[in-house]
């Protein structure tokens, strides 16, 4: 995937500034796909290039113009195009887990406590998950189109936290 695909769908969901998207950016996509904002903001130059979004120009008082987006319907069948397309399955490639295969050749404890703290990071990430979920989605049997798409997302990556969280707790105990 393309950044210039993640920046579709937000935009897809709701018009923004470059400033606004990179905000959105961090509370939601960026949980599974990080961009910077400088990185935002080249991507949109190159999207209104492409002809993919229309950008306005919006005064604001006491501040610098801002530049708002939407998605063109170029942007549209871009972003149909590239949803019909073949995805390859995602693959593990954690650093932490080369390190727990090369334990015996380093620090036990050094190993316990990277172990340790990929456990607390992911229980973190973890209990900010379930906050979102319950703040944003209390009723989920009864969520239907965008909000059911995102809560499906969420629901993603509150399983694939569950699973890091034991795993690391599963190799600290047999450590």
């Amino acid at each position: 995937m393309a950044l210039e695909h993640a920046l579709l769908v937000s935009l897809s969901e709701h018009s923004g500034s470059g400033y606004e998207l990179a905000r959105r950016f961090d509370k939601s996509i960026g949980f599974f796909w990080s961009a910077s904002h400088q990185q935002i903001y080249r991507v949109l130059k190159r999207m209104d290039e492409a002809g993919w979004v229309d950008g306005e120009t919006v005064g604001q008082d006491g501040r610098p113009d801002k530049r708002v987006y939407r998605v063109s319907d170029a942007g549209r069948a871009e972003l149909r195009r590239w949803i019909a397309e073949p995805t390859e399955p995602g693959h593990l490639r954690d650093e932490l887990a080369v390190k727990i295969r090369a334990a015996s050749y380093g620090d036990l404890d050094d190993v316990r406590a990277e172990v340790g703290r990929h456990r607390d990071d992911h229980a973190r990430r973890l209990e900010v998950y379930r906050l979102i979920e319950k703040r944003d989605f209390p009723a989920p049997d009864r969520l239907s189109g965008t909000d059911l798409h995102q809560y499906l997302v969420l629901r993603g990556g509150i399983r694939v936290e569950e699973g890091f969280t034991a795993w690391c707790q599963e190799v600290l105990d047999a450590l």
